[in-house]
C-alpha cells in the first residue's frame, strides 16, 4: 500500500479519493508518520475475505493420496490394523 504526503493528498484530494474508491487504498503521512488509511467503504476488510477455492484447478491430489506413506508408518509404528 502506498503512502502519500500530507500536502501531495490535499492537492490531489479528488483524484486520490477516486482511486481510492475503485479500491487502491493509500497512507495519508505528515512528516514520515502514518495517520490514517483511505480506503473504499464498499471494499472488504481483510478478515472478510474468504481464501476457500483460490487454488481451483492449480493442485492435483493423488488417487493414493489416503494411503501416501503407509509403508513408512507401519516401519516406525508398526503394524496397526
Amino acid at each position: 500500500m502506498r503512502t502519500i504526503n500530507i500536502h501531495h493528498a490535499k492537492t490531489h484530494l479528488s483524484r486520490l479519493v477516486e482511486q481510492a474508491s475503485t479500491g487502491d487504498s493509500f497512507i495519508i503521512a505528515k512528516a514520515g508518520k502514518p495517520l490514517v488509511k483511505v480506503t473504499a467503504l464498499a471494499s472488504p476488510e481483510a478478515v472478510d475475505v474468504k481464501r476457500l477455492g483460490f487454488m481451483a484447478g492449480q493442485i492435483q491430489v493423488p488417487d493414493d493420496f489416503d494411503h501416501m506413506g503407509d509403508d513408512a508408518i507401519q516401519q516406525l509404528f508398526g503394524h496397526i490394523p
